[in-house]
């Protein structure tokens, strides 16, 4: 049999300097692929994720922060004591990236700064990840989820036409600044080991946000007018929605001529292709909702799950509007193995949400459980080659608060 692959990133060091989840999660996906994270954490209570959540657990880190940590070794650090800093500038000289998330202006305070680490180590990435980017006006403001989500224009486009605003179910603009970070420190990491040098990436909760509003900017743009909420509607397609059948929602979408017709002719609507009102898709948006109450009439008659196996059938794109116990217990979710079990010492079996994308020929795997506070102290320094000087840190204040 021959030897297993190392995964993609094995030999790569990340130095994680964030909290909560923009930046945890940026550095979990590289740590899935194999990078060598190291989290450094306040020692008065590390991660402020560990406490979050408002329900106990068996020991005294969230299942948010057992989500968004795996595969870490955790290291506590006082970074603002002398002796801690230079145990972080001892490990920022071998590593390869580093990711932080405080405020802008934080780590030239502390001295951690991007341009005082390229001078030790010229290859170094370096991310930092905020609300507003390390520029410009607002780049002071603090930077939450929510508050990206408003501003970015995300906000104003969720929710249903003339409601109150509502933000996305999940932190859109953490997930995807994370997301954009991760692929921006790849490229400048392939790109250091051509050109010798490293950079500073600037990633921002709001930017993330507006790159993902293309149809509703696009929209803008195109016609000036304002986008506005539409409920599950889209700006492009009808019908393209959610849909109430006896007992619940379901979702469809017809997004071509030809799968409005099969839509049609499949839920005995025939009429419907005829009626001038819903002649093409030009039409269908613009009488979105008589289309809506007409073809919702005759999806009363049949449970939600009825529809959708009918659809299916039909050719028809449909699915179930499922909860998040039901997206993640169905037979399709446990073959996708979205839900994994991880061993740890505290809690025992936690599950973890899966690989949200799958290499085939070196898959992830998960190689550590998500630290406990400052589990790998003693494990990192003495890789760095300070195992005998770690009484001596210890006593000035290194680990501590």
């Amino acid at each position: 049999m021959p030897d297993k692959a190392p995964l993609p990133l094995a030999g790569i060091t990340v130095l994680d300097v964030t909290q909560v989840m923009a930046g945890p999660f940026c550095t979990m996906l590289l740590a899935d692929l194999g990078a060598n994270v190291i989290k450094i954490e306040p020692p008065d209570g590390g991660d402020a994720t560990r406490a979050s959540m408002g329900f106990k657990m068996k020991g005294s880190d969230s299942m948010g922060y057992l989500n968004l940590n795996r595969n870490k070794r955790s290291v506590t650090l006082n970074l603002k004591n002398p002796a801690g800093k230079a145990v972080f500038m001892k490990l920022a000289e071998k590593a390869d990236v580093v990711v932080e998330n405080f405020r802008p202006g934080v780590v030239k305070k502390l001295g951690i700064d991007y341009d005082t680490l390229a001078a030790l180590n010229p290859k170094l990435v370096y991310c930092s990840i905020s609300g507003f980017g390390q520029n410009g006006p607002w780049s002071q403001r603090p930077g939450f989820d929510l508050i990206a989500q408003a501003m970015s224009g995300i906000m104003s486009i969720t929710g249903h036409p003339g409601g109150e605003p509502v933000k996305a179910g999940v932190p859109v603009t953490d997930l995807s600044c994370a997301l954009f970070a991760t692929y921006a420190i790849l490229a400048a990491y392939i790109g250091a080991k051509s050109s010798g040098r490293g950079q500073l990436i600037d990633a921002s909760l709001i930017e993330a946000g507006m790159a993902l509003t293309i149809w509703n900017t696009s929209e803008y743009w195109g016609t000036g007018k304002v986008p506005q909420p539409l409920g599950t509607a889209h700006l492009m397609s009808a019908p393209y929605q959610a849909f109430k059948a006896a007992d619940g929602y379901f979702v469809l979408g017809a997004t071509s001529q030809k799968l409005w017709k099969q839509l049609c002719e499949a839920i005995g609507r025939a009429d419907l292709i005829e009626d001038a009102r819903f002649a093409d898709i030009s039409k269908r948006l613009a009488n979105r909702v008589a289309l809506v109450a007409d073809m919702e009439k005759t999806f009363a008659a049949k449970t939600a799950e009825a529809w959708v196996v009918h659809l299916l059938d039909a050719g028809i794109p449909a699915g179930r509007m499922n909860t998040i116990p039901e997206a993640f217990e169905n037979e399709h979710a446990l073959h996708r193995q979205m839900r994994l079990e991880i061993d740890h010492p505290v809690e025992g079996k936690v599950p973890n949400i899966g690989f949200p994308v799958k290499l085939t020929g070196t898959p992830q795997e998960v190689r550590r459980h998500p630290p406990l506070l400052g589990e790998h102290n003693d494990e990192v320094l003495k890789e760095l080659g300070l195992g005998g000087e770690i009484d001596d840190l210890r006593r000035q204040g290194a680990f501590d608060a």
